[in-house]
C-alpha cells in the first residue's frame, strides 16, 4: 500500500479518482448519497484551488483505494462556516477535515487512523489553526436503510481525540438514493484542539 500526500494544484489529476470514491462510498449508510460526476468535479475543485489543502491517497498497485481530504474552513462552503460564525468563533482558526473514504475490501487495515494522523500533522505544521473539525450527517436511530450490522464511527472519532459539539450544526443538501430531489440533511461538528 502506498500513501501519497498531495497539496493544491497537485490534486487536480486525481479529481476523477476522488469523485469515483465519493460516489461509491457515500452511497452507503448513513450518507445514502446519490451524486453525479459533474457535481463531484465542481466540489473537489476547491481542494485543487486551495494552497493549504491536503489529499491523502491510499494506492494499491497504482489504484486509488482510499482518500482523505482537508483544507482551511474559510475555503469551504458557507454552510460549514456559518455555525462557527453564529457562535462568534473565527472560521480562520479551523482546519476542516472533509471526507475519509476507504473501499470496503480495504477497511480494517489502519487507513482511517493514518488519514487522521496525516491531516492533523499537516494542520499542525501550518501553524495557523487552533482546531481541526469535521461534520457528520445525523440520521435517526431507526432508519429504513440502516443496515443491521451498522456501527457508527463515534467511538473511533473519540479515540482520535475528537469531541462532538452538537451546538455546531448545519444543513447541507443532497439527494438520497430514494429521493427524487435534493433535501437538506442535518449535520453536526466534531472538534479537536491542536497542540501549540
Amino acid at each position: 500500500m502506498e500513501i501519497r500526500l498531495l497539496h493544491g494544484a497537485a490534486i487536480a489529476p486525481y479529481i476523477d479518482d476522488l469523485a469515483r470514491l465519493r460516489l461509491s462510498v457515500f452511497r452507503e449508510f448513513p450518507y445514502l448519497y446519490d451524486g453525479t460526476p459533474e457535481y463531484e468535479a465542481d466540489y473537489l475543485a476547491a481542494y485543487a484551488r486551495s494552497g493549504r489543502s491536503l489529499v491523502v491517497l491510499a494506492l494499491d498497485d497504482g489504484k486509488v483505494v482510499g482518500a482523505s481530504t482537508g483544507l482551511p474552513l474559510v475555503d469551504v462552503a458557507p454552510e460549514f462556516q456559518q455555525p462557527f460564525l453564529a457562535q462568534g468563533r473565527d472560521p480562520a482558526s479551523v482546519y476542516y477535515f472533509g471526507e475519509s473514504l476507504v473501499l470496503p475490501e480495504y477497511r480494517g487495515q489502519g487507513l482511517g487512523v493514518r488519514f487522521f494522523i496525516e491531516r492533523e500533522s499537516y494542520a499542525h505544521k501550518l501553524a495557523e489553526f487552533d482546531y481541526c473539525a469535521f461534520c457528520a450527517v445525523e440520521r435517526p436511530g431507526v432508519h429504513p436503510r440502516r443496515p443491521a450490522d451498522y456501527k457508527p464511527l463515534h467511538g473511533f472519532w473519540r479515540n482520535r481525540g475528537f469531541l462532538h459539539d452538537p451546538s455546531l450544526r448545519t444543513t447541507y443538501a443532497w439527494r438520497d438514493l430514494d429521493e427524487q430531489e435534493s433535501s437538506d440533511k442535518l449535520m453536526s461538528f466534531w472538534l479537536k484542539e491542536l497542540p501549540i
